[in-house]
């Protein structure tokens, strides 16, 4: 009778490990919560170029007394059209959503908005992603709620969905409304 490698064991060894791993992930209590430095401090500088002729934005529009959302996105990121539709909707509602066109090329970015249309009441583009690092960035598309005084309120990594927005953008509206 043949006798069987020890080597034949590693394969089912691992995919009990790599199973256990994916099986703690999944049960973490809130998988999109990712860290910011940012969270209950002044938003970090605006360095944006213009995008087109759209209105700019700066460090002072952070801190117009207003609730707004910063929110970080590219052409080429498909998340990023999936959210479009909820950044729309809050739009109409008369939120102010602060554009950054996060490593795009411009013409690229403007087609995007021009076939989705713009949520932006001023957006800027962050060609060189200098921005995007200064805000911890992890990646498009990314949001930020800001309170009035230009305080970060919540930062959130990935697509608005009509989940999310029920369930953590709008509440953290709230939240900087009344400080």
């Amino acid at each position: 009778m043949a006798r069987l490698s020890p080597l034949m064991a590693l394969p089912p060894v691992i995919f009990a490990g790599l199973a256990a791993m994916f099986v703690w992930g999944m049960n973490r209590e809130d998988p999109n919560a990712l860290p910011s430095a940012f969270a209950g401090k002044q938003a970090p500088a605006v360095a944006v170029m213009p995008l087109g002729d759209n209105p700019v934005f700066a460090d002072a529009d952070l801190r117009d007394g207003k609730v707004k959302l910063v929110n970080f996105w590219a052409s080429w990121c498909a998340p990023c059209r999936a959210e479009h539709p909820n950044l729309e909707k809050l739009r109409a509602e008369g939120v102010t959503i602060l554009g950054v066109n996060y490593k795009d090329k411009p013409e690229a970015a403007l087609g995007f908005l021009a076939e989705l249309g713009n949520p932006y009441a001023a957006i800027g583009a962050d060609e060189s992603g200098r921005m995007g690092i200064d805000w911890g960035l992890y990646g498009v598309p990314e949001t930020f709620v800001i309170d009035g005084a230009g305080n970060v309120v919540l930062r959130f990594p990935g697509p608005i969905t009509e989940r999310v927005l029920e369930s953590d953008i709008r509440p953290a509206m709230k939240r900087a409304a009344a400080e």
